[in-house]
């Protein structure tokens, strides 16, 4: 008997090391790809043991983590490897006003962040889940800071229903 997996919120996901970035991007690419990994081995280029030994070893080339990246449509291993250096990483807004339920999903963001900072100063919540919300929160308000900064010249939208990257 096997039990139902839980599905992932991609949005928040965070991985916990270089593997899991890397096994996260394949994932994802299963599930909102419909890509397995033979598929995103032929459209990298690449023979798919050569694929398999990178995920394997989480060792990949510099230069074939942006294809890795492209194909499964998720930036996980860029992510993780900001995340490392102290840097966040956005994706760049198209400029169009946000709405009410974004903006009621902002602050319900930044008050879970603040009510864990406050358990975690009392010594009742994991420092590391308060990074993680805190994070969160400073990448999504940077986000909607820079969707205001892009609103006199909002981005034309060029994936003509194609379907963007939604990691």
């Amino acid at each position: 008997m096997s039990f139902p997996r839980r599905s992932i919120n991609w949005k928040r996901y965070q991985p916990k090391d270089l593997r899991d970035a890397f096994r996260a991007c394949k994932s994802y690419a299963r599930e909102r790809r419909g890509l397995g990994a033979e598929r995103i081995a032929d459209l990298m280029g690449v023979s798919v043991e050569c694929l398999y030994k990178w995920l394997a070893d989480a060792r990949m080339p510099a230069s074939s983590i942006p294809v890795y990246e492209h194909v499964c449509g998720a930036h996980f291993v860029t992510e993780y490897l900001a995340a490392g250096c102290g840097r966040v990483v956005l994706t760049m807004p198209p400029g169009v006003p946000a709405d009410a339920a974004d903006l009621a999903a902002l602050q319900g963001q930044i008050a879970e962040a603040v009510a864990r900072l406050i358990r975690c100063y009392r010594g009742d919540a994991d420092a590391a889940e308060t990074r993680e919300g805190l994070a969160g929160s400073i990448r999504s308000l940077a986000w909607h800071r820079e969707n205001v900064a892009h609103l006199d010249a909002p981005e034309l939208d060029l994936t003509l229903g194609l379907g963007g990257d939604d990691a």
